[in-house]
């Protein structure tokens, strides 16, 4: 596991890996490129994409937003989902193969066509997908009830994937230590955790919020 305790201070250090200057990426900004509209016509519509799809889709953009899934496998949080990634402007969605829910008729209809819209891609080794991620410049967020930082004191802006455990179990232990660091969300109640949709979009529209004040 890398560079917990310090969350915040890694990311101001830190915010932007070597591999984006040979990208030619800079941090901030939202959703873009040139090829987020080739996909939308790309005949690839609500299916499920192979992983190589993922890294063309970012290579065009200078700061993406990906939210990655670590094994949600009710449709309609994924549906749910989805429609939410659609509106945040994420670049795509990630997810494993087993123990997940993928795109089906149920999907489709709770996401309101964004299951046709969002790049969903599922991948055969999460982990894996993740380190290479990271290699390409992209930070990697997980949320935790073990993280030691806040959704509102970490940097969410440049190049970030965003990634969310199971209903119930969370993010299974390797995909934790995959991550560059944990937050959590503030919880003033009594319940211990959000549904993972409402979670999803708490941390997407935060993540929203601070790029478009980096991009202003």
């Amino acid at each position: 596991m890398r560079r917990r305790g310090k969350e915040g201070e890694a990311r101001d250090n830190k915010h932007v890996r070597s591999s984006d200057a040979k990208h030619g990426r800079r941090p901030g900004g939202a959703r873009g490129g040139q090829n987020s509209e080739s996909y939308a016509g790309s005949g690839r519509r609500g299916k499920v994409r192979p992983e190589e799809d993922l890294y063309e889709i970012i290579s065009g953009q200078e700061a993406p937003l990906i939210l990655i899934l670590d094994c949600v496998q009710d449709p309609h949080n994924l549906g749910a989902i989805l429609r939410t990634a659609d509106g945040a402007g994420v670049a795509a969605v990630v997810a494993p193969k087993d123990k997940s829910a993928s795109i089906t008729d149920t999907v489709r209809r709770i996401s309101v066509g964004a299951a046709d819209a969002v790049p969903f891609i599922q991948v055969t080794n999460l982990a894996r997908t993740m380190r290479k991620l990271q290699d390409e410049g992209v930070w990697l967020v997980g949320t935790s009830d073990a993280g030691e930082g806040t959704l509102y004191d970490s940097k969410l802006t440049g190049p970030l994937g965003i990634v969310m455990g199971a209903e119930g179990t969370g993010m299974r232990r390797l995909t934790e230590d995959c991550c560059d660091f944990l937050i959590k969300i503030p919880m003033a109640g009594t319940v211990e955790c959000l549904n993972v949709s409402v979670a999803t979009a708490v941390c997407l529209y935060e993540a929203v919020r601070q790029r478009s004040l980096v991009s202003s």
